[in-house]
């Protein structure tokens, strides 16, 4: 009796493991500013800051820059992140509202006419993960 009380008790803490997602963001132009990555966790509000699931940044590396989101519970995610070369906190766009840093996204690539949508850029996060993501 008490291993079934035991075993009641660990499946809630099991079933919310976190997971560590490693990115390597590759296609770095400059050192200047700093890569900042977003994760969402639905498509609702997605490419929305206020809707950010998990945010964070690192300095940039020219080349290659790599940066781990620790403590994310297992499910589906997309990843949008922009090279802020000013460091201004804000992904400068022109007066046509297209980018004027370097932008990427988890399994999918800016289309010609606007961004991926949320279901082309998720995947699934079930244990520790490496993606790469090129600007």
């Amino acid at each position: 009796m008490k291993k079934w009380f035991l075993l009641f008790l660990l499946v809630p803490i099991l079933g919310m493991a976190q997971n560590r997602l490693s990115i390597s963001i590759e296609g770095v132009e400059t050192s200047n500013g700093k890569i900042s990555v977003a994760i969402y966790d639905n498509e609702n509000g997605f490419l929305e800051f206020e809707d950010v699931f998990k945010f964070d940044s690192a300095k940039a590396q020219k080349g290659t820059t790599e940066l781990s989101i620790e403590s994310l519970p297992s499910g589906k995610y997309a990843v949008a992140i922009f090279h802020d070369e000013n460091g201004n906190d804000v992904l400068d766009r022109n007066w046509l509202g297209i980018p004027k840093e370097k932008i990427g996204f988890s399994n999918a690539k800016m289309k010609t006419f606007g961004p991926p949508s949320f279901t082309e850029c998720a995947f699934e996060l079930r244990s520790d993960k490496e993606i790469t993501v090129i600007l």
